[in-house]
């Protein structure tokens, strides 16, 4: 298993529309076979970052996803969302093993 972390500096008046953007993402890395562990939005302390954590079985799986949300048509849309309201400033991306019980 694989886990994908990241880390995004938002709009801090766009928390909103990034709400709304995290929620278009979870069904749908759900729908091409990875796990989402939900989104973290600002609460306390910094009110510009964000956080993101979801895993798939392999490396494999989650490059095949990266090439399927491509042409997905909710997929584009969501990317849609995020250029048309700019709440994503910018986002690192990391990958990372669990370690479970």
């Amino acid at each position: 298993m694989i886990t994908c972390y990241l880390k995004y500096v938002i709009d801090p008046y766009q928390v909103e529309a990034f709400e709304q953007y995290a929620r278009m993402w979870i069904p749908l890395v759900n729908k091409f076979g990875g796990n989402h562990h939900g989104y973290f939005l600002p609460h306390e302390g910094a009110n510009n970052i964000a956080y993101a954590l979801f895993s798939f079985p392999s490396l494999a799986a989650y490059e095949e996803y990266r090439l399927q949300i491509t042409t997905d048509k909710d997929c584009l849309k969501a990317f849609e969302h995020a250029e048309k309201t700019r709440c994503i400033i910018s986002f690192e991306r990391s990958f990372m093993k669990p370690v479970f019980d």
